[in-house]
């Protein structure tokens, strides 16, 4: 049994945010009961779209996307697909996006009225609407004033994903934490550019997007160390986990737990591989000096 935040797991293997939808279609072919927690993809207080295609494209060792967080919105959620997650046992963690801090308060309070939730993780790498599209983890002033509106919202732990696009993380962490959050989770996908020489044009329609898989892996490491020296709440790892050797670098550097994102289209089973991989290792070991 492993506890984050208050929130009590079977094991410190979470699915990521973005990577497993509502986890409806990967309960077709796996376990979702085995997941030490999911986290759903971003929920919007209204539908969003998402961005015109292409929006996905393979790189060496990850992908680039650029979703743009497409959703059916803050009711549909409720009414659809937080019936369907009730059926299982698994703890499910709700992401949650907006373009304005309002937005992102409405969608935590409405969340907390509803047991199944067991906590929020705030994605705030979305752009401001209000602040001219400055994406709200780039700014520690932004990240304190979202955190700090929430906080009051949420009868739930409140994580907060950080973006690893700034020049020092853990400016960023000790804001949230300031401000009264939870757990952290890190790191979001890192902003990234793929050419066609063919066409000569972007791969994606959007031009940049967000790059994740096993090459960020090293980055997430170092900004989870450095996070975990700077703050004393609980670090949840992400970037590039596909074996649970993977996994292990994470919790040597400080996390308390991981999240499987890009690892799930590959092989649907991954989270669960990962989980049975890391039994044969003694967790609370800690990173040799």
């Amino acid at each position: 049994m492993v506890e984050i935040a208050g929130i009590k797991m079977k094991n410190p293997v979470m699915a990521a945010s973005g990577t497993f939808g509502f986890g409806e279609e990967y309960s077709e072919l796996m376990d979702l009961n085995k997941l030490g927690a999911l986290v759903t993809k971003s929920v919007t207080l209204k539908p969003r779209e998402g961005n015109p295609p292409p929006r996905i494209t393979e790189t060496p060792a990850g992908m680039l996307n650029s979703i743009g967080l497409q959703n059916e919105g803050l009711k549909v959620f409720l009414e659809k697909h937080l019936p369907y997650l009730s059926k299982f046992e698994v703890p499910v963690i709700v992401n949650v996006a907006g373009e304005t801090i309002e937005e992102y308060a409405e969608v935590c309070k409405a969340l907390s009225r509803e047991p199944k939730v067991k906590g929020v993780e705030l994605n705030i790498s979305c752009p401001n609407v209000q602040r001219g599209g400055m994406s709200f983890g780039v700014d520690p002033a932004l990240t304190e004033e979202i955190v700090k509106k929430v906080r009051p919202c949420a009868r739930m732990p409140v994580i907060v994903k950080l973006t690893p696009n700034v020049t020092d993380i853990t400016v960023i962490a000790k804001a949230a934490v300031n401000a009264g959050a939870d757990a952290l989770s890190l790191i979001n996908t890192v902003l990234g550019m793929a050419i066609d020489v063919k066409t000569k044009k972007p791969k994606l329609k959007t031009i940049t997007g967000g790059l994740s898989g096993p090459a960020i892996r090293p980055i997430a490491v170092r900004m989870v160390w450095q996070v975990a020296q700077a703050v004393k709440i609980p670090i949840i790892g992400i970037g590039g986990i596909v074996t649970a050797e993977d996994a292990l670098e994470f919790f040597l550097a400080g996390a308390s737990a991981v999240q499987v994102g890009t690892a799930n289209f590959v092989d649907c089973e991954a989270a669960l591989k990962i989980i049975e991989g890391l039994k044969a290792y003694n967790l609370s070991d800690k990173m040799a000096p």
